[in-house]
């Protein structure tokens, strides 16, 4: 499984932006899964804390990624981030230890 690329990033965003910033990434969910190399793409809200999002990502390698990354739709938000986000994201790069169960 350590050929795979997975993090764990969080989003914690400015409170009056937390909705626009779930409503722009929910529109991003289905066609990331769609994307070449994508294992897992899941988008989590912090129950307790409202502005925090929590992405858990796998993809089949480093270079699945950066195709993803340079999306015309993820390049315009990286510039922008910072309008939505109160601190820049906090990744955390993961080894995924079983298999995936996306394909039972």
């Amino acid at each position: 499984m350590s050929s795979l690329h997975g993090f764990i990033l969080h989003a914690y965003t400015k409170p009056e932006k937390s909705d626009d910033f779930e409503a722009l990434f929910r529109s991003y969910v289905a066609p990331s899964r769609l994307e070449p190399g994508c294992i897992e793409y899941h988008m989590l809200r912090d129950q307790q804390d409202p502005s925090l999002f929590i992405f858990y990502e796998i993809w089949q390698s480093r270079e699945h990624l950066a195709v993803h990354e340079n999306l015309p739709h993820m390049k315009q938000f990286f510039e922008t981030r910072m309008d939505y986000l109160a601190r820049d994201f906090e990744v955390r790069m993961i080894d995924m230890l079983s298999p995936s169960c996306a394909n039972r």
